[in-house]
This record gives C-alpha cells, structure tokens and sequence, in this order.
C-alpha cells in the first residue's frame, strides 16, 4: 500500500507519522516548533520519522498537514494587519458581532453599494472612494476582507471590489460570500477579517512546507486539514486559512476515532497553548454547523463541535491575589517555557534567575524574558517610533524583561509588539513545573527549578512566600492544571447536554474534595463515557482529571501524535449550497455563488439548482485534491400554511463530495 505522511505543526512540538493502510502507524518522531522558520521542525521530524522507519522520502504518495497554528493565533489575539471593506453597511454594524472588537485599530473602508434581501442593487458602487483609500493604505496591511450587504444573496459587488484591491495593492483578498452562504452581514464580516488576518501566518506554513518537501525530494501531493476534519488541498487551504481553525484538533478526533476504535467518548488533547474537548458519537466527531467559536470569536465556519480553552502546558501561570487569598490562573497566553529557553540560552537564564533569587524581595517582572520572532508583518510598517525600539532591543537575543522595562508605558508597548506575534515572552509554565518535579525530562530541568523556585518566592497578602519551595509550587501548578482541565471538560459536557452550567461545573467538582461530615446530598459529577486523553502530556495529567469526573481515561499508544494519525486517515468533503425562494407569485429565483437567476416555476428553479451545484462541488473537489468522489444532493423545503395549502417559502440545496485525495503514482 501506498506510504503517507501526516505532519501536525503546533504551537511547541511538529508532530510527524509514516502510515500504511494496510500496517497503521510506521513510525513517528517530533521536533520543537520553530516559529521564525517552521521548515525547520519540520524538516526535523521528517528526518527522524524517515529515520525510525527506515522508509525512503521518495516512497511518500501522499503528505497531509494539521495545524494548530490558526486557532493558537486567534486565541492569543495575533495575526496580521488587516484593511475591513464594507460595502452598504452603516458604521453601526461594527459593533455588532464583536467585529469592531476583532479589528481592534486595523483600518475600515465603508463605501455604498450592496443588495437587498433579493439580491437587487441598494446602491451605486462607490468604487471612486474606494479607490482613493486604498492609495492611502500604502503598504500598511496584510491583506483585505470585503463583507458587502447580502452578498450571499448576490456577490457581484464584492467581487468588484474585490478585482479593484488585487489591481491595486496585489495583496491577498477574502470575499466574505466565499466563506459562508449564511445570512448575518456582520458576523459574515467577522469571519471574513480572521480569514485575512490568517492568511500571511498559513501561507507560511505551507511555503516552508512545500519547499522542504521538494529539497528532499518528495513530490506528493499536499493536503490540510480542515476545522471539520475533512481535507482539502494546500492550495485551497492558502486562501481559506479560516477553515483550517481546529484543524489541529479536528485531526486530532479523527486520529482518536482510529487509534481507539470508541464509538462514544470525549477526547481531551493538551497542546502546549490550548486545551480541546469534543465528543464522538457513533466514532465520527459531532459537528457545528453554527459556526466554530474559538478565543471568543462566534465565526461562520462549520467545524466540529469544540470547546477550546487558553490552557496546555505552555501556560502562563499568573498570581492572583483576592483579598487575603492567593489562587493561580492559568493561560491563556503562551510562554515559552524557561526549561525550553535553557536549552540555547543555558548561561543567561541561569545568570538572570540566580540574580533575582538572590533579591530580598521579588519583583513582578522576575522570571520573564523576551525575544523578538523573526518575521515579516504588516504590523513593522505602522510601529511606532517607540514600539519600533523596543523591538529592536529583543532581536539580538533573548533579554530579561526587568533591564528591558523601564516604565509602565514600556510594559504597555510590550505587551502590543507579544499580540502583534512580533515578540515572545518567556516565563514558568507548566511545562517547567512538570520537569522541577521529575515528571517530564525533555529540556532543561535545573533551569526549571529555578524558575519554579522563583514563582514560590512572590508574596501573599500577608507579606509571606506563596510556597514552601520549588516542589510546592510545582504540585500548585499541576494541581491547578488538572483542576482547570476537570473544570473546562465538565462544563463542555454539560452544554453538549442542553444544561446551565453557571456554577454547577464547579459545584460538582467542589463537591467532592469539601471538608467536613458526610453530605446529606450527593452531588459528585460522573462522566457516562470514557475521557480519552491525547498530547505529549497527556499520560501525566489525564489519569487525574478522569479520576476527578469519575470515568475512564483511555490513552491510546501514539497519543502524542494523534493529530498526525488523523491527517492522513481523513476524506476529502466538499459542500455547496444554494436556495430557492418566491419573492412574488410564479416568480422562483435561485441564490448560489453565481448572480440570481429567475424561473417561472419551481421545478425548473430546482432542475437549476441541482445541476448548477452538481458541477460547482465537482470543481471545487477536484480543485480540494479528490482523484474519485461520490456526489449527493439534498434537499430542505421550508414551509407555511397559506390558505390553506401546504406552500414552499424557501429551499435550501445541499450538494456533497466526498472521497479519498490524489495519491502519487
């Protein structure tokens, strides 16, 4: 049988398997992430897996990649600049579905045009204004997202516009309509926003990729992973990066399906940003066709039905002081880990961490270093004279934050240039407490400890250490980890099964470590199903959480690499939609992704639909890399009771590819 290669990039490892249908899993390795050039931990899993299995790269047939890298960027609030066209839209509708928030002071262009529910023109393109702004832009963007009002209804105006950018700037252009044919301007707007700002941190992945992979000589075709788990071709994937959100985790449930044989369970995977819960029922993952949400943001892509929270092993850990408590919170912004940092930069952590234990008192900033990412952003070109400084002091090396801070205002410059992914920052995480304690022995211990040992020594309400030592803290973090996982799992499950869950989550879980005499009720939590746990960390953390909930925790053999499996075990499905509504008696027009076509009967309006959609899905799997597919076209009638007669308002169209990718010959 052919011999196919998965390749999971995340946030901290690059995950890579050799599979045979016939055999499963080959091989597998990992490799760090390098987020300044992702060809490298890419090139370095490759080498290892080709080594573990003794498998030459030219016999790879097929290479699949998921990723983390969208959905770790959205949750972290990175991305590159954007410019928002907004066609027909009053400037009211920013503050609708969050978008203003989203675009936090990227630039807006609002200009008249658009449709209206029908699809008729509202309004004169104002392609002139248009037109003048964008000379003004210059080079201070990314890329575009044009959202015009009804655009799914009719996408001419929006493909204008868009036609008009590309001339102009020759920047990368999303259309909204061609991400969702869902109604809501706005939210079509939102989604439309994240896809452009996606798109410079995807194209970079795959470049890197497909270049490493010609280097070595592997001329297979090149698939992604989507949010749904389906696949589709590098090159779709290049201008739809949006669809490749939960992309990592979507593999990941694929992979756990495969690798466990479950046909009920909830997989929880623990990557080094985020934390992913789902379920699978009758072993296929459920999906949400209201659109994914993920670090907030409610988009319009289907997906499957995720809960993602900011936690894994990357974690920041923060000290929160409540009155005279003291609680850890973790995430859910990435750190790299100290024990990471170590590595390369043994004598400088070392030197910086002696030096602030050896402080009376510790400082807020102690245990926090920063270094620049090198990369091209739009972002370089609208910094500030001070942002632009700042930056250029991280860019030789990693610089403790307490000799690069200076005021507050420095922290606050800092801050922007982290969620603009032009600078990291270093810190204690999780990682590190798992090495103080002997649990993981992957990097730098002796780093870790210190670091550990340092995040104990800040001070209570009281004026007191928060611990004893490095192995209390440490037991704090994992404790906290393990408490939060319980917690975020419990309160997934309990809105999988249509339940409020203000409160309850942490009741249930509460219930069962409070002191005193037995409870006359109880009201201890049981999870029906097994938890099977995926990630490099999941054998240290998962036992415990599936103790604390009362279930099973099954974790499968190449659970680190579950993402991979899922890559290359996937189908290739391709959905077009249209519908069909009656704006007047005897007049039937169809909404699709060409302009609105009228018929005088519905039947006919039909027999168009199906035959329009039949060829629309067939291009569109043959360009998502599917060699064979099989094609079904459904069918959903909306109806009402006029007159008393049974009468069709709307229908809705559905056509579906499904099938196996391209495999080399």
């Amino acid at each position: 049988m052919p011999l196919l290669l998965g390749i999971d990039t995340g946030g901290t490892y690059t995950d890579a398997v050799l599979f045979d249908e016939d055999e499963g899993v080959i091989a597998s390795a990992k490799s760090l992430t390098t987020h300044h050039d992702l060809a490298l931990g890419i090139g370095g899993a490759l080498t290892d897996v080709l080594a573990n299995s003794g498998r030459a790269p030219q016999e790879i047939a097929l290479v699949s990649l998921s990723t983390t890298l969208a959905t770790n960027a959205l949750v972290e609030g990175q991305g590159g600049r954007v410019c928002l066209v907004l066609i027909g839209f009053e400037e009211a509708a920013l503050k609708r579905a969050d978008l203003s928030e989203a675009l936090k002071n990227d630039p807006v262009i609002l200009i008249s045009g658009g449709h209206d529910a029908h699809g008729d023109p509202q309004a004169t393109l104002d392609l002139d204004t248009l037109g003048r702004e964008l000379t003004a832009l210059e080079d201070h963007v990314s890329g575009f997202a044009v959202a015009a009002q009804f655009a799914v209804r009719n996408p001419e105006h929006e493909v204008v516009a868009r036609d008009l950018i590309i001339e102009k700037t020759g920047r990368p252009v999303t259309c909204s309509h061609e991400l969702s044919s869902k109604l809501d301007g706005p939210r079509r707007a939102l989604t439309c926003v994240l896809n452009a700002r996606l798109i410079n941190l995807i194209h970079h992945l795959i470049s890197a990729a497909s270049e490493l992979f010609d280097a070595r000589g592997i001329t297979a075709p090149l698939m992604v992973v989507r949010g749904d788990g389906a696949l589709i071709s590098a090159d779709v994937a290049a201008v739809k990066p949006i669809e490749t959100i939960l992309s990592g985790p979507a593999a990941s449930l694929v992979g756990a399906a495969y690798l466990t044989n479950a046909k009920d369970a909830i997989v929880s995977d623990i990557g080094g940003t985020t934390t992913d819960y789902a379920a699978l029922s009758g072993g296929r993952p459920k999906l949400d066709a209201s659109g994914a949400t993920v670090g907030g943001w409610r988009t319009m892509v289907e997906a499957v039905a995720m809960h993602t929270i900011g936690l894994g092993g990357d974690s920041e850990v923060r000290v929160i002081r409540d009155g005279l408590q003291t609680h850890l919170e973790l995430g859910p912004r990435r750190m790299i880990p100290i024990s990471l940092l170590a590595l390369d930069h043994r004598d400088l952590v070392t030197e910086t961490l002696t030096r602030q234990l050896e402080q009376e008192r510790p400082e807020e900033l102690d245990g926090r270093f920063a270094i620049a990412i090198d990369r091209q952003s739009a972002h370089l070109a609208a910094l500030t004279g001070n942002e632009l400084k700042l930056l250029q002091q991280t860019q030789s090396g990693p610089i403790p934050v307490d000799r690069l801070i200076e005021t507050r205002v420095h922290m606050t410059i800092l801050n922007r240039l982290v969620s603009r992914g032009l600078v990291m920052l270093c810190a204690a995480t999780p990682s590190d407490a798992a090495h103080a304690l002997g649990l993981h022995d992957a990097w730098d211990a002796d780093a870790a400890r210190l670091a550990i040992r340092l995040l104990a020594k800040r001070r209570d309400a009281m004026g007191r250490d928060i611990a004893g030592d490095e192995t209390a803290m440490g037991r704090w973090i994992i404790d906290t980890l393990v408490d939060t996982s319980a917690h975020a799992l419990l309160v997934s499950c309990l809105e999988h099964d249509g339940l409020s869950t203000k409160g309850l989550a942490r009741e249930l879980l509460g219930a069962k470590t409070r002191d005193g005499d037995a409870h006359l009720v109880d009201i201890s939590a049981k999870l029906n199903v097994p938890l099977i746990g995926l990630g490099a960390s999941a054998p240290t953390y998962y036992p415990r959480v599936a103790e604390s909930l009362n279930t099973t925790a099954l974790i499968p053999e190449h659970a680190g690499v579950a993402n991979a499996v899922g890559a290359v075990v996937g189908q290739i499905r391709v959905t077009v939609e249209a519908s069909i509504s009656q704006p007047e008696q005897g007049r039937y027009r169809v909404y699709s992704h060409l302009a609105p076509g009228d018929f005088a009967s519905f039947d006919t309006a039909l027999a168009f639909a199906e035959t329009t959609l039949s060829e629309e899905v067939r291009q569109r799997a043959r360009q998502a890399g599917a060699a064979e597919f099989d094609i079904r076209v459904s069918r959903t009638d909306k109806t009402a009771n006029i007159e008393g007669r049974e009468t069709i308002v709307e229908s809705e169209v559905r056509a579906v590819a499904t099938g196996r990718p391209t495999i080399a010959g």
